[in-house]
C-alpha cells in the first residue's frame, strides 16, 4: 500500500469532511474557525516562548544578578524588582488576548444559534411548518455553532489556565533563584 496515496486520500477526505460540516454551520462557523485558529496561534506562540526564548532571557537576568557585587541594598532590590516585572510582563504577554478570544468562541456560537434559528422561522413563515426538511438545514445552522463554540471554549479554557499557570510557576521560581545569595 502507497502511503503518499493513502495520505493524500485521507487528507482530501479530511478537507471535504470539513467543508461540508462548515457548510452546515453557516457563516457564523467560519468566523469561530478564525477566532479558534489566532488563538491556536497565539497558544503556539506562547509554547515556543516558553521553550526556546524564556531559558535564554532567564539566564541572562540570572547571570546579571549573580554578578551583581551588592545584592542587599535597597537599590539592588528595586533591581531586581525592575527585571522580575520585565519576566513577569514577557511571561504572560498575550495570556489575556488568548483568554478574551476563548470567551468569544460561545458568543459566536450563540450568535449562530440565533441565525440559525431565524432561518427557521423565516422558512416557517414563508412555506409553513409542513416541510421539515426546509426547516432542518436551519436547525443544524442553529446547532452546529454552537457546539462547536461550546468544544472550542473548553479547549481554549484548559490550555490557558495551563499557559497561565506555567508562566506563574516559571516567574516564581525565577524569583526565588533571584532572592538566593551566590
Amino acid at each position: 500500500m502507497d502511503v503518499t496515496l493513502f495520505s493524500s486520500e485521507f487528507a482530501e477526505t479530511w478537507w471535504i469532511s470539513l467543508q461540508q460540516f462548515m457548510q452546515q454551520g453557516g457563516q457564523i462557523l467560519w468566523w469561530l474557525a478564525g477566532v479558534v485558529l489566532f488563538s491556536w496561534l497565539l497558544v503556539t506562540e506562547r509554547l515556543l516562548y516558553l521553550t526556546f526564548t524564556y531559558p535564554k532571557q532567564k539566564q541572562q537576568w540570572l547571570a546579571m544578578w549573580y554578578a551583581r557585587e551588592d545584592q542587599t541594598s535597597w537599590y539592588a532590590h528595586a533591581i531586581r524588582a525592575g527585571w522580575l516585572s520585565e519576566a513577569q510582563l514577557a511571561l504572560s504577554q498575550n495570556l489575556n488576548v488568548i483568554k478574551v478570544l476563548v470567551a468569544i468562541c460561545p458568543m459566536l456560537g450563540l450568535l449562530g444559534t440565533v441565525t440559525g434559528m431565524i432561518s427557521v422561522f423565516d422558512v416557517m413563515a414563508n412555506q409553513g411548518s409542513s416541510q421539515p426538511k426546509l426547516m432542518a438545514s436551519g436547525i443544524s445552522l442553529a446547532t452546529l455553532p454552537t457546539m462547536a463554540g461550546m468544544v472550542a471554549a473548553l479547549a481554549g479554557m484548559f490550555i490557558h489556565a495551563r499557559l497561565a499557570k506555567a508562566c506563574k510557576m516559571r516567574e516564581q521560581k525565577l524569583e526565588k533563584l533571584m532572592r538566593s545569595q551566590r
